[in-house]
Formats: structure tokens, sequence, C-alpha cells
């Protein structure tokens, strides 16, 4: 608009000069090298406006020209994205639906046209790994990486395929080196606990519980669960590692609430078994079984072989004149009187805990102090029910 009125005014300036001037047009004289162009200042006038206008004209086609083509090719762009938009969409359907090959072929089609290849490759990850195919796997992974800001979401989709394919020490190494940056993630944070957990990494899988349980990944329940799991495991690997005294030391650095744990009192009794630390191990078990009754703990007792069995055999007796009808007092002091060759009483305390409740082991052990006693048909009719109990 501005060069036309720009051009309008160069025509009225034109007419007006000319009308002006009429009869006095004046001379000009250009001379290029060795020639010469003369011609009346109306004459130059007029024909620096035509020039004008032919190049304002020129100018206006030649635009208009160029922002067709402009349209043309955005078009066809926009076309050649909404086509790779749409067969990533299908692919992810048919990854969904486990046709691992088409979701393959689907996501990569036109990857290099669509908006956001990142997405292509690492959804081509998938059916890749899917496939059991590591190096394609591998192969697109490392085309993610090269896009841009890909870096947290290509090590996620690699530590979440390699705990898959169970592969936890790469899992590891792959998720260390995101924790410091992304340290509240929830992806990275349960990944990690599931690597923490197959690795047996107990003190590491203790760090990340309260980052676990901030981000809601884990619920009170679960949290307890945890945190029994680990202690268990570096009780366990200190008894393995270390002496009685060390271990001891461990169990008593543990918080008052801990040590009231009963599955922690039970699998700590049964580490000092294992190193025959029988002793100590009924002083725990002792100490613990003034505060609660654990049953689980009262099936240890048999196991701990002190020289004197008689403190255990008295605990037992004990909790069963303030409940005759504790099954696992009955069953652990059976396992006591089988040891002393004793099978008439094992046999009434197993009668006695069988009638509370149904334990496989006891059937066993029942036929068996019949069996001494040379009861072998009543022996016969309890090894059924054994077999009953096992198929």
């Amino acid at each position: 608009m501005f060069r036309l009125i720009f051009l309008f005014i160069v025509l009225g300036a034109g007419i007006f000069v000319g009308t002006h001037y009429a009869g006095q047009q004046g001379y000009v004289l250009i001379s290029i090298a060795d020639k010469t162009i003369e011609m009346s200042v109306t004459t130059l006038v007029v024909f620096v406006v035509i020039a004008l206008g032919i190049l304002f004209v020129a100018e206006t086609l030649l635009k208009k020209l160029l922002r067709s083509s402009s349209a043309t090719w955005q078009w066809f762009t926009i076309r050649k994205v909404k086509r790779s938009r749409q067969d990533t969409n299908e692919g992810i359907i048919k990854l969904l639906e486990g046709q691992w090959k088409l979701a393959e072929k689907k996501v990569t089609r036109r990857a290099s046209h669509h908006d956001m290849p990142l997405l292509c490759y690492l959804m081509a990850s998938e059916a890749a790994i899917e496939m059991g195919d590591k190096a394609k796997r591998d192969r697109y992974i490392e085309l993610a990486r090269k896009q841009d800001n890909s870096s947290l979401a290509v090590a996620l989709t690699l530590a979440k395929q390699q705990v898959k394919e169970g592969e936890f020490k790469l899992a590891f190494e792959t998720l260390s080196k995101l924790h410091s940056d992304h340290p509240t993630n929830p992806l990275l944070l349960n990944l990690l606990k599931k690597v923490h957990v197959q690795l047996k990494q107990w003190q590491d899988l203790l760090d990340i519980v309260p980052q676990l349980s901030k981000a809601k990944i884990i619920d009170a329940k679960e949290q307890k669960e945890i945190e029994l799991l680990a202690h268990k495991g570096l009780l366990t690997d200190t008894a393995i590692t270390n002496s009685t005294e060390q271990l001891i030391q461990y169990w008593d650095k543990l918080s008052r609430k801990l040590k009231t744990e009963p599955e922690l009192i039970v699998h700590m009794t049964k580490q000092l078994v294992e190193k025959d630390a029988y002793s100590e191990a009924f002083t725990i078990a002792k100490e613990a079984l003034k505060k609660q009754t654990i049953n689980e703990l009262l099936l240890v007792l048999p196991t701990i072989k002190l020289a004197d069995m008689h403190p255990i055999v008295q605990q037992l007796e004990a909790l069963i004149k303030k409940d005759a009808n504790l099954a696992e007092a009955h069953s652990a002091l059976a396992r006591i009187e089988m040891q002393n060759q004793q099978w008439p009483e094992a046999q009434q305390h197993l009668e006695k805990a069988l009638s509370s409740r149904t334990d496989r082991e006891d059937y066993i052990l029942l036929a068996k102090a019949l069996e001494k006693q040379n009861l072998t048909q009543a022996a016969n009719e309890v090894s059924k029910k054994v077999i009953s109990l096992t198929s």
C-alpha cells in the first residue's frame, strides 16, 4: 500500500512539474563510456515513473509467488508430520496389543518427520526388547540419545528394560548416574528399589526409604516391610562375614521398636543358631517371649542346643500353662522330646498341636513317633494324611 501511494505521489509530482514547465522541458545528457543518451527532463521523469511502476509490480508478483511456494511447502511439511503422528499413535496401540513387529514398523516409518522423534525411537526400543532383539534395542536407544533433552527419558527407559530382562547390575549403573541429579523422580526411585532388593544392597535400600515414602511410592505398611527385609538382609550379611560379637553389636544398635519386631527377633535367633551361638540365641528368645508370644520363635527353640535343655522346656511349659492350646509350644516340646527319644510324650504333644491346627511337618513327626513305638497301623494312617496334604 505504501509503495502504491508513493507511486501516485511521484506521478502527481511529474504531472505538476510537466504542466508547470510546459515548453521548458530542459535537457538531460547521460554519457556511459563512448555512448551518450539524450532526453528531455519530462521524458526522464516519465521513464523513472514507469520503471518504478514496473519494479513495484514485479516485486508484488514475486512476493505472491514466494508466499505460494512457502504455503505449498508448509502444507507438505504439515502433512508429513500429521501422517507421522498417525503412524506413531497406531504403533503405540500395536505395542499395547503385543504386536511388536508391527509396532516397530509403525513408529519408525516416518520418525524423521515426527515433531518428537524421541518418542518414536523409545517406543521402537520397547518393541525390540519385547522381541528379544537387544542389538536392535541398543540401536534405537542410541538414536534416541541423539535427540534434544533426551537423557532422562532414555536412561529411565533403558533401566526399565534392563530390570525387566533381569540385568540388575546394568540397571544399577544406569540409575546411579541419574539419582544425584533426579533424587525425587518416582520412576527412578521405584526402579532403584527393585534393583537394590535383587542385588541385596540392603543399606542402599534403607537409604532411599525416606525418599520412597515422601514420593508416596510406598505406604506405611510397605515401608515397614522394606525396612524389615533390609535389616534381615543386613543381619544375614553380618552373620556371614563377621563374628558373633559383631552380630550382637549390630543387633544392639537397632532401635527399640525394631528389636520388638517378631520377624526380626526370629531371624536374629536363627542367625545365632547357625553360628552355634546357642546361649546368645536363647537369651534373645527368652527376653522376647517375656514381652510377647511369637509362635514362629517357639519352633526355633528346639534348634537351640544348650547343654541343659531344661530352661527351654520350662519356658515352653510356662506358655502352655497360660494357653493349653498353643500349638507351636506343643510342637516345640514334641521335637525336644524326640531328641531325647521320649516317643510317647512327643506323640501326646504332637496330637495336641494337631488338634489346634493342621501342619504337615507335625504329621510327619507324629508318624515317626508312632513308628518308633511300633504302632505301624496308626503310623500308616498318619502318613496317608501327609500325602493328602501334599497333594
